[in-house]
């Protein structure tokens, strides 16, 4: 019985380095080789080893590799398991780059709301093995973050105790983009911009909201009573609900916030461009096809998370040494679509006064 039990064990056993070295006909060495994607190794000879693997089946053993190089060949990020657009297609962004760079990927989820939670999620993912770590979505309320965590750790925005080297999306790269928003409005004729803000204990948002004061404040206007949001479009709509009436012009936190404004200021009888021209921020797939299409800042979520990701494997013991110009992350672009004129009163040198 024992006999029998141990040799269906042994059929089960997944396959392993020897296995592969077995059918590939050369050592485990060079299968070592291989798999740790090591130098040395001729191409025809990495090829005929990956074949034996993948017909066997095998997958390397990433804790005993760990064991010996020191090195899990993958990196934790820190999310607010939200459901939102930004944070979502940050968090596929940064597992496509971990993945193009021959990394794996582990994530832990923080609660919104919970921004003491992320110290945890910090330490939980070094328990299970990480050789790096990314905050994706900073906010700061009681948010604590310990640098010496003995490994790197990687924040795209603002982060608590972080030092700036490891702020991998400076502050100001936001608020310039919602400048350049607000000033294509006061370019067209608005006198002000009123704001949808998002929920101020992120730091997007309160870069967001920065962007488009100093945006007034650089032509010597003084910037109307801000409006705050949550980034969602019930909030964008209740905002929009308490939009005064004399708001030609509204800057959005993001998409989905004026999504929110748009549906609000329509109940009002308000149309968008003709009475009031809105603009948002992400450039969500939706935004084109708004009626009318949505104004928009377009983030590069793909560059933003492959930017965050060199930040930090400059970081990594063993790193290339870094260059002497760090490379800019990307910039992000004003789209202009149909939902945003000059306001009534001046949209024609031919209108009457």
């Amino acid at each position: 019985m024992t006999a029998h039990a141990t040799s269906d064990d042994a059929r089960r056993r997944p396959p392993g380095m020897t296995d592969v070295a077995r059918l590939a006909g050369v050592s485990q060495k060079t299968v070592s080789r291989v798999v740790n994607n090591e130098r040395y190794v001729s191409e025809a000879l990495r090829e005929k080893v990956l074949a034996a693997a993948a017909e066997l089946g095998f997958r390397p053993n990433t804790a005993a590799r760990a064991l010996i190089t020191g090195r899990f060949k993958r990196i934790g990020v820190v999310s607010l398991g939200s459901a939102l657009y930004g944070p979502a297609s940050m968090l596929v962004a940064l597992e496509r780059a971990t993945r193009a760079a021959g990394l794996s990927f582990m994530v832990a989820n923080t609660p919104e709301g919970q921004p003491e939670a992320i110290q945890d999620s910090i330490d939980w993912l070094l328990a299970q093995g990480v050789d790096g770590v990314i905050l994706s979505e900073p906010i700061d309320e009681g948010q604590h973050v310990r640098p010496d965590a003995g490994v790197p750790i990687v924040s795209l925005g603002q982060a608590g105790d972080l030092p700036a080297e490891r702020v991998a999306l400076t502050r100001g790269r936001t608020a310039a983009s919602c400048r350049e928003a607000v000033e294509h409005l006061l370019d067209l004729g608005h006198e002000r911009v009123w704001h949808v803000a998002g929920p101020l204990d992120w730091w997007e948002a309160r870069e967001r909201l920065e962007g488009w004061a100093e945006a007034h404040r650089a032509r010597g206007i003084e910037p109307p009573p801000h409006l705050e949001g949550d980034w969602t479009p019930a909030g964008g709509h209740a905002a929009g609900l308490d939009l005064p009436p004399e708001a030609t012009a509204v800057f959005c936190a993001n998409d989905d916030t004026a999504i929110g404004v748009a549906r609000a200021l329509h109940e009002a009888g308000r149309r968008v461009p003709e009475d009031v021209s809105l603009v948002g921020f992400d450039d969500i797939p939706a935004a084109a096809y708004l009626s009318p299409p949505l104004t928009t800042v377009q983030q590069d979520f793909e560059g933003d998370a492959t930017h965050a990701l060199d930040v930090l494997m400059r970081l990594l013991p063993g790193a290339a040494p870094e260059p002497e110009a760090k490379a800019a992350a990307p910039r992000r672009r004003l789209v202009v679509r149909s939902s945003t004129a000059p306001p009534r009163s001046t949209s024609s040198p031919l209108s009457p006064p």
